[in-house]
């Protein structure tokens, strides 16, 4: 076998590979969108018949809609929250050398290696020893704490894109640190700031593992309402709400793609 023929075939099992792996991970998505068309009340694949009522319930069941409207609230505050925390530590973090940085820096982002079960249960018992109630400062706390090392990862790559030269400018001509960073530093870092604010967005409004134990019935996420929905019934209407979570999802970072360039912010393009 010549070493063309041996590299052509190496290529075919790489793409062979490739495709078996997206197939693994698509097919859960793909069963649960067929699912959400079944016309049965049992959930059941392949589907015997087919029906868009699932989607009408999904809509219109009451803990749903409130659920809806608590996560909006929570993901609204807990991701406008996390920039403006997060781009006044992002910024003293890279631009200053101080004692305990790398400390700092570490509790930071140990949400990222902390079960989210640890956070919400140690929050539940807190809140318990210090009598506090369980309303929405408590969620939005959690989800803040939850979501802030992805939005300090985007808001880094921002900061070591910028470089300094404009701010070093700006200071030559007798502006102050502060000046400097609302008129140089943070219009310029407008996509960082964006683009974390979109993924906090999506990770608040998707948080359940943390949610589950310091939510109350007012207060409940959508997830939340979705795990004591599936406690109860077995139809296919969780399946529907998925569906719409994916394409409402999938629809918000394709559009911040396109105007953003994603891969930029998060440092993920290929070189050129």
């Amino acid at each position: 076998m010549t070493r063309s023929t041996r590299d052509r075939w190496l290529g075919y099992a790489g793409r062979l590979l490739v495709a078996l792996i997206l197939l693994f991970v698509l097919l859960p998505t793909v069963v649960v969108v067929i699912s959400s068309f079944s016309s049965t009340s049992v959930l059941f694949f392949p589907p015997k018949g087919w029906s868009l009522r699932w989607f009408e319930r999904a809509v219109s069941y009451d803990d749903f809609r409130s659920g809806f409207y608590s996560g909006l609230i929570v993901t609204a505050w807990a991701s406008t929250l996390a920039v403006f925390i997060g781009t006044t530590l992002a910024i003293v973090i890279h631009r200053y050398t101080f004692r305990f940085k790398a400390v700092l820096e570490g509790i930071l982002l140990s949400p990222l290696f902390i079960p989210h079960f640890t956070i919400g249960l140690g929050l539940l018992m807190l809140v318990a020893q210090l009598n506090l109630g369980r309303g929405y400062a408590l969620v939005i706390f959690c989800h803040v704490v939850l979501v802030l090392p992805f939005v300090l990862r985007s808001l880094y790559v921002s900061l070591q894109n910028l470089g300094q030269r404009v701010e070093m400018a700006a200071a030559s001509l007798g502006a102050s640190p502060l000046r400097v960073v609302w008129t140089i530093t943070v219009p310029l870092m407008l996509p960082g700031l964006f683009g974390g604010w979109l993924f906090a967005a999506i990770l608040s409004f998707n948080e359940f593992t943390a949610s589950l134990f310091i939510t109350t019935q007012r207060t409940q996420t959508l997830p939340v309402a979705m795990y004591n929905y599936v406690r109860e019934f077995a139809d296919p209407t969780l399946a529907a709400l998925s569906v719409i979570y994916i394409v409402i999802t999938a629809t918000l970072l394709t559009l911040a793609n396109r105007f953003l360039g994603l891969g930029r912010i998060l440092n993920v393009d290929a070189p050129r």
